[in-house]
C-alpha cells in the first residue's frame, strides 16, 4: 500500500482532477485518509459506485456531504455506459475554469484524471466503460490492478488507473470489517465466521428483517451471532456429518449474499 501511495503522489502533479471511486454501501469507510496528503489538493469527483446496491436516501445524504469546496459527488453504476458519461461530464464541469482559460486563447486542451479508491471498488470497470474497450485489467477480487495504466477516453481526456489503496494501518476495527464485508480486504486474511457475525450485527442495526426475510428464520431476542449463523446453516441444509451445522459454509454464504446484493439494498456506514 505504501508503494501504491507513492505512485499516486508521483503522478498527482500530472493530473487536473481526481476521480475517487467509493463503494456506495460503505462510502465513508472507503475514504482513505492517507490519500489526502498525496493528491495535492486537486479537485475531486467522487464516483459513488454500485449505487444500485444501497439505499437511495442514504446516498443522497452522502453526495450532499461530499459536494463541498469545489468537489462534486454523484451516484453511479460503473458497469453502465450512461453512468460513465456522467463521470466524463463531471470531470469537464469541475475543470471548467481551466478549459475556459485555454479556450479564450483558441486552444482545446486534453484533461488528465487520476482514478483512485480502495481495492475492489470498481475503478478498472469504470475506466473500461469510459474507454469503451477492455484496456485495463479487471476482476472481482481486491488487488487486481498492480501498477499505473494510462487510458485514452477520447482526444481530450486521459485517465490513469492506479492500484487500490487501503489505509497503511486501519485503527478502527469497525471500518476494517466494513471494508472486508464489501470485498476490499482479501478474504484469506479475514476470519469468515467472525465477518459473517459482524455483517449480521451491522444489518440488524439498520433492519433486523433483512436477515430474517432472506433466510426465512424467526429468532429470539437473546440469540447471539454465532447461534444465528448455525441456525442459518441448518435452515439452508449446510450440514456436516452427524447433522452438525457447517458454520464455515453458512458464513461464506452470508458474506457472499451481501456482496452480490441478495440481501437487498444495504448501507453499512
Amino acid at each position: 500500500m505504501t508503494k501504491a501511495l507513492r505512485l499516486i503522489e508521483a503522478n498527482a502533479g500530472l493530473c487536473d482532477v481526481i476521480v475517487y471511486v467509493l463503494d456506495s454501501r460503505a462510502p465513508y469507510s472507503c475514504l482513505n485518509p492517507s490519500l489526502d496528503s498525496v493528491i495535492g489538493g486537486k479537485p475531486i469527483v467522487y464516483a459513488l459506485n454500485k449505487a444500485d446496491l444501497t439505499l437511495p436516501s442514504k446516498l443522497r445524504d452522502v453526495a450532499a456531504r461530499l459536494t463541498v469546496r469545489g468537489n462534486i459527488a454523484a451516484a453511479i453504476d460503473s458497469t453502465k455506459s450512461n453512468d460513465a458519461k456522467i463521470v466524463v461530464s463531471l470531470i469537464k464541469r469541475i475543470c471548467k475554469a481551466r478549459l475556459d482559460k485555454f479556450a479564450v486563447k483558441g486552444v482545446k486542451i486534453a484533461l488528465r484524471a487520476m482514478v483512485v479508491g480502495v481495492p475492489n471498488s470498481g475503478k478498472s470497470t469504470l475506466i473500461n466503460n469510459l474507454a469503451g474497450l477492455s484496456k485495463t485489467v479487471v476482476g472481482n477480487r481486491p488487488g487486481v490492478t498492480r501498477g499505473k495504466q494510462w487510458v485514452r477516453v477520447d482526444d481530450y481526456l486521459e485517465v490513469l488507473d492506479t492500484p487500490g489503496t487501503l489505509y497503511p494501518k486501519i485503527e478502527d476495527q469497525e471500518t476494517a470489517y466494513k471494508l472486508a464485508a464489501i470485498g476490499s480486504i482479501k478474504d484469506d486474511v479475514v476470519d469468515t465466521n467472525e465477518l459473517a457475525v459482524r455483517v449480521i450485527k451491522m444489518l440488524d442495526g439498520t433492519d433486523p428483517a433483512i436477515i430474517n426475510t432472506r433466510y426465512n428464520i424467526a429468532r429470539d431476542d437473546g440469540i447471539n451471532g454465532d447461534e444465528l449463523v448455525a441456525m442459518i446453516a441448518k435452515k439452508r441444509g449446510y450440514l456436516m456429518q452427524g447433522g452438525v451445522a457447517d458454520i464455515d459454509r453458512a458464513s461464506a454464504a452470508i458474506v457472499d449474499d451481501l456482496r452480490k446484493g441478495r440481501l437487498g439494498k444495504v448501507f453499512l456506514d
